[in-house]
């Protein structure tokens, strides 16, 4: 009985995506005979009229969490963000390795907190947590239950550092005339990352002075960067402002009439924004920093949050919010003089 040829997954399984009757029946498993005998089953069941529900589980065992993982993922690599795959994918190859070739039948729900706890000891509690926000889903969709609830070590917050308004202008005037130059004051004007790699000369308006931010360029699991229409969210197609004579300048020069307008090496960019930093005694700011910055110097000048919102692409006020009380404990010592200032100035003129 002929089946769908199955395909080998870079995580080493194989795979085959079977249709029955109108629904789509996702098999994998760890050799590529051993695929096609399941589906071979599957489908003859369905046809001697054996099998119901075509999209039920296997008989015997539900497959391991490796193959269920693979699945899960298979079946949405067509959908989801290159970078989304690229880092289930690194979650399959790095975490929980102990247990990917156990069946999901022989692991019980009390099970999951003492794998859980064991984990913690090789990882922090962020990838901790973002590898089991996978799990949760892999387990729920295999085997149509709930996802067991475990307790996870606390997530602490790293302070993503960036240059404080009297900061700025020094860091433009190191990136002058070097080749990251424009990817680091796109940065600085509100772009992310992935929108300043997918950037095309097609959308820079040097006459009005304005960038139609549209599509972004994320790296998938092969470290190659793929065009995206779609950008990360819908707030995220917009219209930027060159406000920065420098990068105005820089764009001029560059001028093309079509293409991209960046064709750094991503990592590149990262470790040459840092490079220039320490040399300057500035804060190691990555690109993200960067974009960081831009609020910060949007707080400084009390620019109303809607405007910083529509600029730099935020969807929400609490994302926004969060950077803005951030960048605002900044001030406190700032602020703290003022307070000192009044006080003791009332107090000399009582006297």
């Amino acid at each position: 009985m002929k089946v769908p040829k199955a395909r080998k997954l870079t995580s080493g399984s194989w795979f085959i995506q079977l249709r029955l009757g109108g629904e789509s029946i996702p098999i994998t498993a760890k050799t590529e005979k051993e695929c096609s005998r399941q589906a071979q089953f599957i489908k003859a069941e369905y046809m001697a009229g054996k099998r119901a529900n075509p999209s039920g589980p296997i008989p015997s065992k539900l497959p391991t969490l490796g193959e269920a993982t693979d699945t899960y993922i298979a079946k949405r690599d067509a959908v989801l963000s290159p970078a989304t795959i690229r880092g289930y994918r690194t979650i399959r190859k790095s975490r929980f390795s102990t247990i990917m070739d156990k069946s999901l039948s022989d692991i019980a729900d009390d099970d999951w907190q003492a794998i859980c706890n064991a984990e913690a000891k090789l990882c922090s509690a962020k990838t901790l947590k973002n590898a089991w926000g996978l799990l949760v889903s892999v387990i729920a969709d295999t085997t149509g239950n709930p996802p067991p609830k475990v307790k996870l070590p606390q997530v602490i917050s790293n302070e993503r550092p960036f240059l404080e308004p009297e900061q700025i202008r020094p860091f433009i005037q190191a990136v002058h005339g070097t080749n990251i130059e424009i990817p680091a004051l796109l940065a600085l004007s509100s772009l992310r990352r992935s929108e300043i790699l997918a950037l095309r000369w097609e959308n820079v308006d040097l006459k009005k002075q304005l960038i139609k931010v549209r599509g972004a360029a994320v790296p998938n699991d092969k470290h190659q960067l793929v065009q995206k229409k779609e950008n990360k969210n819908t707030a995220s197609n917009r219209t930027v402002p060159i406000m920065l004579r420098e990068l105005l300048e820089a764009l001029q020069a560059a001028r093309q009439d079509s293409g991209m307008v960046v064709r750094c090496n991503e990592d590149m960019i990262l470790r040459r924004i840092n490079k220039i930093c320490a040399e300057n005694k500035l804060p190691l700011v990555g690109v993200h920093g960067l974009r960081h910055s831009f609020v910060s110097l949007a707080y400084h000048l009390g620019v109303p949050e809607k405007i910083v919102m529509e600029i730099g692409g935020w969807s929400d006020y609490q994302t926004m919010r969060k950077i803005y009380t951030h960048i605002a404990k900044s001030d406190i010592p700032k602020y703290t003089e003022e307070f000192k200032a009044f006080f003791n100035s009332n107090n000399k003129s009582d006297a």
